[in-house]
């Protein structure tokens, strides 16, 4: 009953006109940035942080604005994926192997469709489930001390290349570099500048914000102006919609498969460094080797468009967990959304559902808020959706740009952050060019100081001893699993990054 009572407190707190309004508007940007090849959460989340900021919300109302960009990003992705045969963003890639052939069926429609109410199903089964696991996890993280928080640190940072990672040591060695970059500043301890080089600016340390907009929304201006393309894939192209609700036989031969998705969906995306990808991947194989009797995947079934629609928006909402309950993000988009709690001087974690029950509870509603508007807005607004696929990239990057830069000088006040900005975009642009992951970097960034203090007060606790991080029950449980996480995809990730090349070279055959 509490639990419902909380809820409702949560209800209280999402139901006002401000908050809906950004609720609608974070749906409708969301969508539109998930629609665009290459933008993605991660990307449309970076992009909107200085908005929130400029326009001077408060935690609950940021949260909402920027968690809705990320549902409706999620909801986006399907869209190019399904009338274009290209993948908005990664846990896309599965919605093209039978999106593409719908809609070259004159199914464009009854896909686009299909896809929303999956992905509602998913997004609100994991919304649930955010609500039964996270308090959950609060209980067994309130038995955390300083040697099992760096445990967990160490935890998130060994899982989080996940088993489609395309290299293990490309993503230790970005975490490295984030936690290098979490040094620069004054010891908290002795007072002493670290990596300073006499700049007064860095004595603070760096700016997540200002870190983060660089790598995400920054590098992707660079690479635009390195490719050079002129127009979208899409420009030029005459779009069929077709029919756009699917029949109710579909529906009906699809609600088992949207509830199955839903669950191995939300328990990938509760997994730290798993994510959406992976969701939206074994969901799409689990299924396919489970109904597809008569070898119809690939060839326009709507299973297989439901199927990885629902666990990709099941894991989204699962990645949230472990970053409200313990305050590690699941995901690349929760990684950015922790960097803008603490920036807003909320503390993710087990305190947070007793220290801030408004933010967190008005979070929740919200999302139920946000997925039903989701619902109800991209099924009649399809066609307005698929007419932003035509806009040129050489119209949309300079907005990229123009909303960075306003967007954080906006911020702070400052133009050595507007070239720290620059900074971190080259360099986020240099190690995109390298495929090393950023969002290891970000991470080391956001929880370096955390690891660093806790491994800190856990040696001095007991007196210089390095045992100390071994010397209990769930210490050791976590440092297993941590060890198992970063040893599992040496062992098995080439076999299911060879599945998903697999997948690509038949997504890449579709689109042709």
């Amino acid at each position: 009953m509490d639990m419902l009572s909380h809820l409702a407190d949560g209800f209280g707190v999402a139901l006002t006109f401000q908050n809906i309004g950004l609720a609608l508007l974070g749906c409708f940007l969301g969508t539109i940035m998930g629609a665009l090849p290459g933008l993605g959460p991660s990307n449309g989340v970076a992009i909107l942080i200085p908005l929130a900021f400029t326009l001077g919300l408060g935690p609950t109302p940021s949260l909402i604005l920027l968690t809705s960009v990320y549902y409706g990003a999620m909801y986006g992705g399907r869209i190019s994926s399904i009338l274009l045969g290209i993948p908005g963003d990664e846990p896309a890639m599965m919605t093209v192997l039978d999106g593409h052939p719908m809609a070259k069926k004159g199914k464009a429609g009854e896909a686009l469709s299909l896809s929303g109410i999956a992905s509602f199903v998913g997004a609100f089964i994991a919304t649930w489930g955010l609500i039964l696991l996270a308090p959950q996890l609060v209980k067994i993280a309130l038995l955390f001390g300083p040697a099992e928080y760096f445990a967990l640190f160490a935890l998130a940072f060994m899982t989080l290349g996940g088993v489609s990672s395309t290299n293990q040591a490309k993503s230790a060695f970005a975490a490295m570099l984030g936690l290098g970059l979490a040094m620069i500043g004054v010891d908290t301890q002795t007072g002493v500048p670290r990596f300073t080089f006499g700049e007064v600016h860095l004595y603070d340390g760096l700016d997540f914000l200002v870190a983060i907009v660089g790598l995400f929304a920054l590098s992707e201006v660079f690479i635009f102006l390195e490719e050079r393309h002129g127009s979208s894939d899409a420009a030029g192209k005459k779009l069929e919609i077709g029919r756009l609700t699917p029949p109710m036989s579909v529906l009906r031969a699809c609600t088992p498969t949207m509830l199955r998705t839903s669950v191995l969906g939300f328990i990938a995306g509760v997994l730290p460094g798993a994510g959406a990808s992976l969701g939206s991947f074994i969901s799409y194989s689990m299924e396919k080797r489970l109904v597809d009797k008569n070898k119809t995947f690939g060839t326009g079934d709507p299973r297989g468009v439901a199927a990885p629609e629902a666990g990709n928006n099941a894991a989204a909402g699962g990645a949230l967990v472990p970053m409200l309950a313990l305050g590690v993000p699941g995901s690349g988009t929760t990684a950015v959304l922790l960097a803008v709690l603490l920036s807003l001087n909320i503390t993710p974690g087990p305190l947070l559902f007793a220290n801030n029950p408004d933010v967190v509870w008005g979070l929740i509603a919200a999302l139920f808020i946000a997925n039903f508007m989701l619902l109800a807005m991209n099924i009649p607004m399809v066609g307005i959706f698929t007419r932003v696929l035509m806009v040129p990239p050489k119209v949309l990057m300079p907005i990229v740009a123009m909303v960075s830069f306003v967007g954080i000088y906006g911020i702070s006040g400052s133009t050595f952050d507007l070239y720290v900005m620059v900074a971190f975009g080259v360099g986020g642009w240099l190690l995109r060019k390298f495929d090393v992951p950023l969002v290891p970097i970000i991470l080391g960034t956001l929880l370096g100081n955390a690891m660093e203090n806790n491994l800190r007060r856990a040696i001095t606790i007991d007196d210089g001893n390095w045992w100390t991080l071994v010397d209990s029950p769930l210490a050791i449980a976590l440092w297993a699993i941590a060890i198992v996480g970063f040893v599992l995809p040496l062992v098995i990730g080439a076999r299911v990054k060879a599945k998903m090349h697999e997948r690509g070279d038949e997504e890449g055959a579709i689109a042709d």
